[in-house]
């Protein structure tokens, strides 16, 4: 789902989002065994009537979401209302199609031609309609209120951190406090940045970049950062400050609390259409249990939810003294 209005107005689902293509396939499946059900004497009947059913059903359900999915673009570009009669007429013809080709290999004899078609629509409608519902449940307005909860939760922290870093900087160094006072006035311009919009990879690069720079002249020699970008998209569309708090945690969490120097990670690469992303510091065990560290993960979470569904993923594992938090989206190039 992408956020990009302020209040909710009917559009069709991204039939290339692996959660809608899951909530099709369990309405469709769904609505087989309800039918099956009421169809039958028995639970037994009833099993043998949905796996019939089934056999006759989903290589129609795949063949219609291949369609859709190779559709989608044109999809979102026009109205709801022509999407969704393009949708139920992609949906009919395919199973028109389908009907006249489908081998009988099923139990029971195949349905009439024009009982396929009506069900066809009807179940398409209703599945639209479902998507629908769920698609205003979390619309953006709802969404970009929960959105702007949680970088609310970001901005303090981040800010107290930040600025006591230039502190520290005043009286033994004025010059240098004064370009990390620069530099925290471009990260704050992202900060107040519109929360429901996507950034380019290099944007969040370099607001990482910045970061670093501030903490570098807080910790010096302490803090070791180790870049590699050389396969980074940076075309690539990311919800803001998905990064900058990761690179945060790493720092507090797996700097600050040693006495010697550190070594940060950052990896950005992409793969086929998959963007990875992964952050590792040095790992403490007590310090990874702290509250602080938790929340900022589940933070991140939520927002990559509410912008990717069931796309992105984001892990973390230990090993070897190390800590390490990966994240995983699909990868959109900006348009240019």
């Amino acid at each position: 789902m992408s956020i990009r209005q302020k209040a909710f107005s009917d559009v069709l689902p991204d039939f290339r989002n692996l959660g809608v293509i899951a909530r099709v396939l369990v309405a469709v499946n769904a609505a087989a065994a309800v039918g099956a059900l009421f169809a039958a004497a028995n639970p037994a009947m009833a099993l043998e009537r949905f796996v019939a059913m089934a056999a006759f059903v989903e290589p129609l359900l795949l063949v219609s979401l291949v369609a859709l999915f190779l559709l989608s673009p044109l999809l979102q570009r026009v109205s709801y209302a022509a999407g969704f009669a393009v949708v139920l007429v992609v949906v009919v013809v395919l199973a028109a199609l389908y009907q006249g080709f489908v081998p009988a290999v099923v139990a029971e004899p195949l349905p009439d031609t024009w009982r396929t078609l009506a069900l066809s629509a009807i179940l398409a409608a209703a599945v639209l309609g479902l998507l629908r519902l769920i698609a205003k449940a979390y619309s953006p307005a709802i969404a970009e209120a929960r959105l702007q909860a949680l970088q609310a939760r970001i901005r303090p922290h981040f800010l107290f951190n930040s600025l006591n870093a230039v502190l520290s900087l005043i009286r033994r160094d004025p010059k240098r406090a004064e370009r990390a006072l620069e530099d925290l006035a471009d990260l704050f311009r992202t900060l107040m940045a519109e929360p429901r919009q996507f950034v380019r990879l290099a944007d969040e690069i370099a607001l990482l970049e910045r970061y670093a720079a501030i903490e570098q002249l807080r910790l010096g020699e302490r803090l070791r950062i180790t870049w590699e970008l050389d396969a980074a998209p940076s075309d690539a569309l990311l919800p803001p400050l998905v990064l900058q708090p990761l690179l945060e945690n790493a720092v507090f969490h797996g700097v600050e609390p040693g006495t010697g120097s550190s070594e940060v990670l950052v990896r950005i690469e992409r793969r086929g259409g998959r963007v990875l992303a992964s952050i590792e510091n040095p790992y403490l065990e007590a310090e990874q249990r702290r509250a602080g560290n938790r929340m900022a993960l589940e933070n991140i979470r939520e927002r990559l939810a509410l912008f990717f569904d069931a796309e992105a993923r984001i892990d973390t594992h230990a090993a070897n003294g190390r800590y390490c938090v990966e994240i995983e989206i699909p990868y959109r190039a900006a348009r240019p």
